[in-house]
């Protein structure tokens, strides 16, 4: 595999999300034959499933891999397994991290175990805005300019958390 540039989702809405999120984003670089390029800023968003649970915490990561997408989703499940992710079937509900391949180059594939780009992404400004911080003229494979999908949104609740180090 040759070196791709990649975009990573992640979010957290328990035990201390901020640190959870924070934290994983150090982690990314722990992967093997992974560095993480750029980091967004965090951001606070409402739930999209169940509402009886905390605001998430999320941002977005630019790495570079040389890994396949299958071999990079093992490692960031790894990683939310290192942060206790609990998986009991329930859609969208409350986790302590939740890392997601939102984009993979160029690649667009839809597989049993993963699609790229993420299927969500179009309609989840908590990934919109912090890749639109990242890189403003993106393209999503298949889908367009991230500022105009971001045009696309209907109204949202989204807060930027002040004075990230990430």
């Amino acid at each position: 595999m040759h070196e791709v540039e990649a975009y990573i989702g992640l979010g957290s809405n328990l035990s201390d999300p901020q640190a959870q999120v924070s934290s994983a984003m150090q982690e990314l670089n722990s992967i093997p034959e992974t560095n993480v390029l750029k980091v967004s800023s965090l951001y606070i968003s409402k739930p999209m499933g169940p509402s009886d649970q905390p605001d998430y915490v999320n941002a977005v990561a630019k790495i570079s891999t040389n890994l396949s997408p299958e071999r990079l989703l093992v490692e960031l499940q790894g990683i939310e397994q290192s942060h206790r992710r609990q998986r009991n079937g329930q859609r969208w509900g409350p986790r302590t991290l939740d890392l997601d391949i939102i984009l993979f180059g160029d690649i667009q594939m839809d597989s049993k175990t993963l699609q790229i780009p993420h299927y969500g992404v179009t309609e989840r400004e908590f990934v919109l805005i912090p890749l639109q911080e990242l890189q403003a003229d993106l393209i999503i494979p298949g889908k367009g300019e991230v500022e105009e999908l971001i045009a696309e949104l209907p109204p949202y609740e989204l807060s930027r958390i002040e004075n990230n180090n990430g």
